[in-house]
């Protein structure tokens, strides 16, 4: 008879891995049409202003915004328990409205999509890959706009 194999419990050795760096926006924001995008909870009244804001912004810096996409949360589909939460971790928004920003994008033929939030290095690559262009959030569009002037 065999004897039955003991697996060695112990974790894997890794090697340490190196640290992350972040991705910016690998075009400039000068003469770029950029289709900006923002995610905000119903509790936040003044996103119109805030989408106005970032698109003069973007203006005042040589883009274009050919479009403006605002995605609520909370106003339907939960309600309020779930105003502060994203859609998906892995885009910030829903399925269809990623359909939706791809479609305008095609459309429109934005060079990059610009999020007034914050996205994390993974919502990037995968909103970069679904939408088939680059896909960055303001504060990551303007660093890289910035270091090219300096």
């Amino acid at each position: 008879m065999h004897q039955s194999r003991r697996r060695d419990r112990r974790p894997a050795r890794r090697r340490p891995s190196e640290p992350v760096r972040r991705q910016v926006c690998p075009l400039p924001v000068a003469d770029a049409d950029v289709v900006l995008v923002g995610c905000f909870s119903a509790k936040q009244k003044d996103f119109e202003t805030v989408m106005a804001s970032a698109a003069a912004e973007l203006a005042a810096r040589g883009a274009r915004v050919v479009a403006r996409i605002v995605q609520r949360r909370g106003v339907s589909d939960g309600g309020v328990r779930k105003t502060g939460l994203p859609f998906s971790s892995r885009t910030l928004l829903r399925y269809g409205k990623v359909r939706e920003v791809a479609q305008v994008c095609d459309r429109a033929g934005a060079d990059a999509v610009i999020f007034v939030t914050a996205l994390t290095e993974r919502q990037r690559r995968t909103l970069t890959e679904l939408l088939g262009r680059p896909a960055v959030s303001l504060s990551d569009a303007f660093a890289a706009d910035h270091r090219r002037h300096h």
